[in-house]
């Protein structure tokens, strides 16, 4: 009896310890940390699909991308009913007009079906640093539709910024290499997978328009667990429609899932902790700022994770959209200054925040 209140004591007194130590890490260190994570993502999600590749079951890949993000999709939305499941009340509900919630189902076809399918589909027919760079198409888009659409004012810098981060895209597109999925066009070519890449940056900047306008009074909580419930529904049925009822039938496989739930584990609850937990108290300029890493942590995770050496057209564009992106956040630093509030106070600002980091996994 001696040995096991010993042993508790041990026990106790080491998860105490381990509790003082997270408590002592600033919270910019979890920003850090997630955007490390989502900036792996794209080729996290394209070395399992190697990795299913070389074990096929019946003739086919168990981890195809559709299956990732369809299993993805799932595991992450029972990680946010977890997390958000006490906004989901009869009061909260009930203040949320019809017209709203049909607002809030386009948005969630457009950010979470329709852009994240485009996303991985460029996935499967470009490299990864392409898409990650590509993708850096939707925070100018969507400021040109806000001023447009909305009348929104915005710093000088902020619209420098845009042109520079816009004009590196543009060059990373059509100075793109003869390839197999080229389009050839007279002087340059055009990748397949960068066009639906731009697609998938159009869609989800329309989709955030969309929101700033309408549902900047939903709680953050209920709007991304219906735009990932409803997202993955949407995708789910889109793809049968396309590809075919025995599209997942490897859905199921315990290969499929043995990777999933590590994908999960890291990409989805390690990735999204570490971010819910780092702006709940950082100044929104901070979480724009530390955002606007993800593309380097993805170009780099491509390089050492799938020995995807940068092009000459990346390092122009992408030198053009790091540049847009460090004069955008002059701007930012100047007018917003106030701490992000994931529970619902400043979600819009939140979502603005993610929607500058592109594609995160899900």
């Amino acid at each position: 009896m001696t040995s096991i209140a010993t042993a508790s004591g041990i026990v106790v007194t080491s998860l105490r310890e381990w509790h003082r130590f997270i408590e002592k890490i600033p919270n910019q260190a979890y920003l850090w940390l997630a955007i490390v994570i989502f900036g792996a993502s794209g080729a996290v999600t394209r070395k399992l699909t190697e990795i299913g590749s070389q074990n096929l079951i019946n003739g086919r890949n168990p981890i195809s991308l559709c299956n990732v993000l369809f299993v993805g999709n799932i595991c992450a939305l029972i990680f946010l009913i977890i997390i958000y499941k006490r906004q989901w009340n009869k009061t909260t509900l009930n203040q949320i007009s019809v017209n709203k919630w049909l607002v809030l189902t386009v948005v969630a076809i457009l950010s979470g079906a329709l852009a994240p399918g485009l996303i991985f589909q460029a996935l499967a027919i470009t490299n990864v640093s392409n898409v990650i760079l590509v993708g850096r198409l939707e925070p100018p888009l969507a400021l040109a539709l806000s001023i447009w659409l909305l009348g929104e004012r915005v710093n000088p810098w902020e619209i420098m910024g845009a042109i520079a981060a816009f004009l590196g895209v543009a060059l990373t597109v059509l100075l793109q290499p003869p390839g197999q999925a080229t389009m050839n066009m007279p002087g340059f070519n055009l990748g397949t997978g960068e066009i639906v890449t731009a697609l998938a940056s159009v869609a989800t900047a329309v989709a955030t328009v969309i929101g700033k306008k309408y549902l900047s009074s939903i709680p953050l909580g209920i709007f991304t667990v219906f735009r990932t419930a409803v997202g993955t529904v949407v995708f789910f049925f889109l793809a049968m429609f396309l590809y075919g009822s025995h599209h997942f039938v490897e859905v199921f496989s315990p290969f499929l899932w043995r990777w999933m739930l590590l994908y999960s584990a890291v990409i989805v609850v390690l990735g999204q902790s570490f971010w819910f937990k780092g702006l709940r108290t950082s100044k929104v300029s901070v979480a724009y700022l530390i955002g606007s890493f993800t593309p380097i942590a993805g170009v780099l995770a491509a390089y050492f994770i799938l020995d995807e050496v940068p092009t000459l057209p990346q390092y122009i564009g992408g030198s053009l959209i790091i540049i847009g992106i460090l004069i955008s956040q002059v701007g930012v630093m100047r007018q917003t200054h106030r701490p992000t509030a994931p529970d619902g106070v400043n979600s819009t600002q939140v979502q603005q925040v993610e929607a500058e980091m592109g594609f995160k996994g899900i």
